[in-house]
């Protein structure tokens, strides 16, 4: 369904690492940084070795304490919600919009208490929903906003790249992303507390350890503010992710939106699923959901694995898990929509064969 793109580019950038002897964190990590700030046109860049750990970093770089409250999409991987308790604070499952599986911002105005410090939007697929909407909301709620972008590298909104504008704005670069470092993350800020704070801790809090990182240097003797984590990115990893990022605008973006406007225009009119409205023109699509009707998701699901057609479900909500909450509390839409959602292959290594294929196959199931 998804896959690494990687190959022969990929493996000289690790030779090339390899060849300079040091392997961790160092100038390849802040070669890649400076690349992902000069695609995006804006923010400061810091990569980390997931996007978990992005998040993570993210909140408590935003000033969250022990028992404040995140509102978040119920339907979103359980990353999201991981980074949420990670950072002492409690996630607040919210509903989604049912056009485009981004948070419901009426739905999350009845979960506002004085707890409430931050919101964290989720561009599913790619899509971002209404952003604006969801600024205008945190700036009359006093809200801070970290932005789950990890299916989002590449989209651009209003013109604007994600991550080239906003609050906090989180990626994802593990092996099956839009680009992959292998496994890797980042936070994209212009808040400079945020950023202080983030390149201290993911190594382990070692204040202004980055700076020394980046010139071949290491602290011996050091000072510790708050607490720190080992996220930091390896060169490995970034060399990869170099050589991905110099792949995107011409390889992959334009595949993937490729094989999204293949399946909408394969697939519209097909009754008994329906798709999500989207401008592939804008969105870099990092999988493509579909939702099938009258309980027949599981048996489409069934015969397509059985044609040796890889699919999956994205996601099952975060209210159903024991951790946050087992079931306590009812979110009609994201319980619908969950039941009805199935993701097909979408990859750049999707041949126009495969793709003709797996549509033969779901008219096939249908007919």
């Amino acid at each position: 369904m998804s896959k690494s793109v990687v190959g022969k580019r990929e493996k000289e950038a690790l030779s090339a690492v390899i060849d300079d002897s040091y392997l961790g964190m160092g100038k390849f990590v802040n070669e890649f940084e400076k690349a992902i700030e000069n695609y995006m046109g804006a923010g400061t860049v810091i990569c980390v070795n997931s996007g978990t750990a992005a998040l993570h970093l993210a909140l408590m770089g935003t000033g969250l304490l022990p028992g404040d409250e995140v509102l978040v999409q119920s339907l979103t991987f359980v990353g999201c919600f991981q980074a949420v308790t990670a950072a002492g604070a409690r996630p607040v499952p919210c509903e989604i919009m049912p056009e485009t599986c981004t948070i419901d911002l009426k739905d999350a105005q009845k979960r506002l208490t004085k707890k409430t410090k931050a919101i964290m939007p989720v561009h599913y697929a790619g899509r971002p929903g209404n952003l604006d909407e969801v600024y205008k909301f945190a700036k009359k709620n006093g809200l801070r906003v970290v932005e789950d972008a990890a299916h989002a590298f590449g989209t651009v909104y209003r013109d604007k790249k994600i991550g080239s504008f906003g609050d906090v704005v989180c990626f994802s670069f593990d092996g099956i992303k839009n680009i992959t470092s292998g496994e890797g993350g980042a936070v994209v800020t212009n808040d400079p507390k945020v950023i202080r704070f983030v390149m201290d801790a993911r190594l382990l809090g070692i204040h202004k350890d980055t700076e020394k990182r980046y010139k071949g240097q290491r602290s011996w003797e050091f000072n510790v503010f708050h607490q720190g984590y080992r996220y930091h990115m390896s060169n490995l990893f970034a060399a990869i992710g170099i050589t991905q990022l110099g792949r995107f605008e011409k390889e992959f973006k334009p595949c993937r939106q490729e094989l999204a406007k293949r399946y909408c225009s394969e697939l519209g009119d097909l009754s008994g699923i329906s798709l999500f409205p989207c401008d592939y023109d804008k969105v870099a699509p990092h999988i493509f959901p579909i939702t099938v009707k009258k309980g027949k998701r599981d048996g489409l699901r069934r015969y397509l694995t059985d044609s040796s057609i890889e699919c999956g479900i994205h996601y099952y909500p975060n209210h159903y898990l024991e951790y946050y909450g087992d079931g306590g509390i009812r979110l009609p839409v994201t319980e619908k929509i969950y039941s009805e959602l199935l993701s097909l292959p979408l990859h750049p290594d999707l041949t126009r064969e495969d793709q003709d294929y797996i549509v033969r196959k779901i008219k096939s199931f249908f007919t």
